[in-house]
Protein backbone atom coordinates (compact mmCIF):
# COMPACT_ATOMS: atom_id res chain seq x y z
CA UNK A 1 0.00 0.00 0.00
CA UNK A 2 2.76 2.48 0.91
CA UNK A 3 4.58 2.13 -2.43
CA UNK A 4 1.32 3.04 -4.22
CA UNK A 5 0.78 6.05 -1.99
CA UNK A 6 4.33 7.27 -2.54
CA UNK A 7 3.65 7.39 -6.29
CA UNK A 8 0.84 9.91 -5.83
CA UNK A 9 1.49 13.50 -6.91
CA UNK A 10 3.06 15.68 -4.22
CA UNK A 11 -0.13 17.66 -3.65
CA UNK A 12 -2.12 14.49 -3.00
CA UNK A 13 0.57 13.11 -0.66
CA UNK A 14 0.54 16.41 1.22
CA UNK A 15 -3.24 16.26 1.60
CA UNK A 16 -3.02 12.65 2.80
CA UNK A 17 -0.30 13.58 5.30
CA UNK A 18 -2.40 16.46 6.60
CA UNK A 19 -5.39 14.18 7.09
CA UNK A 20 -3.29 11.52 8.82
CA UNK A 21 -1.78 14.05 11.21
CA UNK A 22 -5.21 15.52 11.95
CA UNK A 23 -6.49 12.05 12.75
CA UNK A 24 -3.86 11.75 15.47
CA UNK A 25 -5.36 14.77 17.22
CA UNK A 26 -8.67 13.01 17.80
CA UNK A 27 -7.69 11.34 21.07
CA UNK A 28 -6.97 12.59 24.57
CA UNK A 29 -4.92 15.50 23.22
CA UNK A 30 -7.50 16.73 20.73
CA UNK A 31 -7.36 20.18 22.30
CA UNK A 32 -3.55 20.34 22.13
CA UNK A 33 -3.54 22.37 18.91
CA UNK A 34 -5.92 24.89 20.42
CA UNK A 35 -3.81 25.11 23.57
CA UNK A 36 -0.68 25.74 21.48
CA UNK A 37 -2.45 28.50 19.56
CA UNK A 38 -3.50 30.16 22.81
CA UNK A 39 0.08 29.94 24.09
CA UNK A 40 1.46 31.41 20.85
CA UNK A 41 -1.05 34.25 21.02
CA UNK A 42 -0.06 34.95 24.63
CA UNK A 43 3.65 34.97 23.80
CA UNK A 44 3.13 37.22 20.78
CA UNK A 45 1.15 39.64 22.94
CA UNK A 46 3.91 39.59 25.57
CA UNK A 47 6.46 40.58 22.92
CA UNK A 48 4.38 43.25 21.22
CA UNK A 49 3.35 44.80 24.53
CA UNK A 50 6.95 44.95 25.74
CA UNK A 51 6.32 42.72 28.78
CA UNK A 52 9.19 40.47 27.75
CA UNK A 53 12.70 41.34 26.71
CA UNK A 54 13.83 39.96 23.37
CA UNK A 55 17.34 39.24 22.17
CA UNK A 56 18.88 39.12 18.74
CA UNK A 57 19.47 35.71 17.18
CA UNK A 58 23.20 36.49 16.99
CA UNK A 59 23.38 36.99 20.76
CA UNK A 60 21.34 33.87 21.52
CA UNK A 61 23.41 31.80 19.09
CA UNK A 62 26.66 32.91 20.75
CA UNK A 63 25.29 31.91 24.15
CA UNK A 64 24.23 28.49 22.85
CA UNK A 65 27.58 27.91 21.19
CA UNK A 66 29.41 28.88 24.40
CA UNK A 67 27.34 26.37 26.37
CA UNK A 68 28.08 23.66 23.86
CA UNK A 69 31.82 24.38 24.02
CA UNK A 70 31.70 24.30 27.82
CA UNK A 71 30.00 20.88 27.78
CA UNK A 72 32.55 19.47 25.37
CA UNK A 73 35.37 20.34 27.67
Amino acid sequence: MLPKLLKLPASERAQLATELIASLDEGEDSDAAEAWLRELDKRAEDVTSGRVKTESWAKVRKRIEARQRARQG
